[in-house]
C-alpha cells in the first residue's frame, strides 16, 4: 500500500476521503506522524512539570484541527486508557500558536487525572474537543474579580494573563483558596505579576494551615472596592460556588463554574420516576443525587460531556416534574424548561425527552 501524505490543498484532503473513510485515514496518517488527522484535534505532550502538590502543567503541541479557546473557556479532554476512552473538561492556557498548557490536580479516583499525572509521558498524544464556556473577559473596563478554590484556579489563571496583555492597567483582585502553601499554583507567575502590575491584587488563603484563614464568607466582601461596577468570576467546588453567589448578588456581572458536586443536605430518602419520551422507558432513580448519575446506575448513557453544567451536551427539555439544582440548591418546577442532568437532581417524579 502506498503512504498517502495530508496537504493542505483541498485536492489532497478529497483523495485521502476517497480512499479511506475518517477513521482509517487517520490511523495511517498518524503511523507517518502521531498529530497528523483528517479531522481530530490533537496534541502531543512535549514538557511535563509539577506546579503544585498533586497538579502537574503539561505543554502540548497542538495540530492544525485544534480550535483556540478564549481565555477562560474550556476543552473537553479526551485519553484512552485500558482500551477506552475518556472525556474530562479542564481550561488551557494559550502558551503560542502551536504550544497550549494544561494544569490537572489529581481527583481520588479520577481515572483521567490519575493518567495525567502519574502515568502520561512526553510524546503521549491528547484529543481535544471544541472549546465552549462564557467565563470570558469583560468587554468594558469594569474591574474584575476572580475567586478560585483549589483546581478552580486554571481559568482565572489564562484570564489574568490575557487580561493584563490587552490592559496592563486592568483593575483585577484575585482571590485564591487553598488547603496549604504547597497546593498554590502558579505562585511564581502570580507573584510577578503582582509586583509588575500595581493594579494587580493576589491573595492566598490557607484554610489548613495554622493560623487557618476564613473560607469564604461575607467578611470578604469588605474588600472589594465598587462592588456594584465590578464583574466577578467564581470556579471551584459546588459548596464554594454557591456561597459566592449569594455573597456577590450586588456585582454588576456574576458569572459561576463548579468543578465537582456535593449533595445537598436532605432528609429527603427514597426513589422516583424518570419517564424517557425518546426512548420510552420509565426506571427509578433516587433522590439527591444527579439525574445523569442515576440513569447511569440504571444503564442508561444519556450523551454528557464535562458533567459540569457547562457544555450542555447533556441538556434536555424537562416536560413535567421538579428539579433541584446540586450546585446553587434552586427548585424549579416549570414545565418545558432545559434541564441539566449533569448537575440537577429528581425532587418528583419526571418526564423528559430523552
Amino acid at each position: 500500500m502506498h503512504a498517502v501524505l495530508p496537504r493542505k490543498s483541498s485536492i489532497g484532503t478529497t483523495l485521502v476521503e476517497s480512499v479511506f473513510d475518517a477513521d482509517a485515514a487517520n490511523f495511517w496518517l498518524q503511523k507517518l506522524n502521531p498529530l497528523w488527522s483528517l479531522n481530530q484535534a490533537l496534541g502531543k505532550i512535549v514538557k511535563k512539570q509539577s506546579t503544585a502538590h498533586d497538579t502537574v502543567s503539561l505543554t502540548l503541541k497542538t495540530n492544525s484541527r485544534f480550535e483556540k479557546a478564549q481565555a477562560g473557556q474550556h476543552h473537553p479532554v479526551i485519553i484512552t486508557h485500558d482500551g477506552r476512552r475518556y472525556e474530562r473538561t479542564y481550561s488551557l492556557t494559550q502558551v503560542d500558536e502551536q504550544h497550549v498548557m494544561l494544569t490537572v490536580k489529581k481527583v481520588n479516583g479520577g481515572v483521567v487525572s490519575t493518567w495525567l499525572i502519574d502515568h502520561a509521558e512526553v510524546g503521549d498524544i491528547v484529543e481535544f474537543g471544541q472549546p465552549y464556556g462564557d467565563m470570558l473577559l469583560p468587554q468594558d473596563q469594569s474591574a474584575l474579580v476572580l475567586l478560585a478554590a483549589g483546581s478552580g484556579i486554571t481559568p482565572m489563571y489564562s484570564l489574568t494573563i490575557e487580561a493584563l496583555k490587552k490592559d496592563p492597567k486592568a483593575q483585577i483582585h484575585l482571590m485564591y483558596w487553598v488547603k496549604t502553601e504547597a497546593d498554590v499554583a502558579f505562585k511564581v507567575t502570580f507573584d510577578q505579576l503582582a509586583q509588575q502590575h500595581a493594579n494587580f491584587k493576589f491573595e492566598v488563603m490557607h484554610t489548613q494551615t495554622q493560623p487557618t484563614d476564613a473560607r469564604l464568607n461575607e467578611s470578604y466582601l469588605s474588600e472589594i472596592e465598587n462592588l456594584a461596577q465590578s464583574t466577578v468570576y467564581v470556579c471551584g467546588p459546588s459548596g464554594f460556588v454557591s456561597t459566592a453567589e449569594q455573597l456577590f448578588k450586588a456585582a454588576k456581572t456574576f458569572k459561576s463554574e463548579a468543578f465537582s458536586l456535593s449533595e445537598l443536605v436532605s432528609d429527603e430518602v427514597g426513589f422516583i420516576e424518570v419517564t424517557l419520551t425518546r426512548s420510552q422507558k420509565t426506571v427509578s432513580i433516587p433522590k439527591g443525587q444527579s439525574i445523569l448519575v442515576g440513569l447511569e446506575q440504571q444503564n442508561i448513557q444519556p450523551t454528557h460531556g464535562c458533567r459540569m453544567g457547562i457544555c450542555n451536551k447533556c441538556a434536555c427539555n424537562k416536560a413535567q416534574g421538579a428539579t433541584q439544582n446540586l450546585v446553587t440548591g434552586a427548585s424549579n418546577t416549570e414545565p418545558g424548561n432545559l434541564l441539566k442532568i449533569c448537575v440537577n437532581s429528581a425532587q418528583t417524579d419526571l418526564v423528559i425527552d430523552l
